[in-house]
């Protein structure tokens, strides 16, 4: 199955498509349903924040978007056309770029080497690494160590930057904030912020809702395999305490 090319070169339609979209998806891990008809919608130029406990269903999602879990029912759509069947390799080359919880660093390789991974998708070194330390300084004076001896929020950054590498149009991140300190959690995402300016489409899912709404362009409140509630993210702020914290 061949998936569409992603168009972003209408940003400003006054109602533009969404560049990704899951209308009505179930997914299950054998006879265990987890998605349980998901509607969810990405835009041009957008962050979405998809928030809710452990187990609501969030990993999974971000999962399906990136081609690694199969839509038992329902579509998953890119720009408009359902791209149901179409593999994680596919989807990569057509822009979707994952960053899992948990960084995904190879940790026993040095920076450099790590960026070197990224260099498949036709970038050079000498490109991916002049982006990188530009983007983030620390990386240069790191470029020769072991990404697994360095900080979480050192990690994450190298993530961002090979993921960058790919010239990706949609980012997934899952769990951004995982391990790290708040105030390195805020710098994170005040740098996906200017991701966005810069012209990315992205996906957070993210346990800890304050880390990533005051960024968002909307929000999505998922429970039990389920988006319950989605639209502007201080309303959502508003109900987080009564939806899913019990207050």
């Amino acid at each position: 199955m061949t998936a569409p090319a992603i168009d972003t070169s209408n940003p400003s339609a006054a109602h533009p498509e969404p560049l990704l979209e899951l209308v009505g998806v179930r997914a299950a891990y054998g006879p265990i349903e987890v998605l349980r008809g998901v509607d969810l919608a990405l835009y041009p130029g957008t962050v979405v924040a998809l928030l809710g406990p452990n187990g609501g269903g969030k990993t999974t999602t971000l999962k399906v978007c990136s081609g690694i879990m199969p839509v038992s029912a329902g579509e998953f759509r890119l720009a408009g056309r359902c791209v149901n069947g179409v593999d994680a390799s596919e989807l990569a080359r057509l822009g979707i770029c994952t960053i899992p919880e948990g960084r995904g660093v190879f940790a026993n390789l040095t920076v450099r080497e790590n960026l070197w991974v990224a260099t498949g998708t036709g970038a050079s070194l000498k490109d991916l690494e002049a982006a990188a330390y530009e983007r983030f300084p620390i990386l240069g004076k790191r470029r020769h160590q072991i990404a697994g001896s360095m900080s979480g929020g050192e990690q994450q950054m190298l993530a961002l930057s090979r993921a960058l590498g790919t010239a990706p149009t949609v980012l997934l991140l899952d769990e951004l904030s995982m391990g790290l300190a708040p105030r390195v959690v805020t710098e994170m995402y005040d740098i996906v912020g200017q991701l966005v300016e810069e012209g990315l489409s992205i996906l957070v899912a993210e346990q800890f809702a304050r880390a990533v709404l005051p960024i968002a362009t909307s929000a999505a409140l998922m429970l039990q395999g389920r988006v319950v509630r989605s639209g502007d993210p201080q309303e959502i702020d508003r109900e987080l305490s009564t939806s899913y914290l019990g207050g």
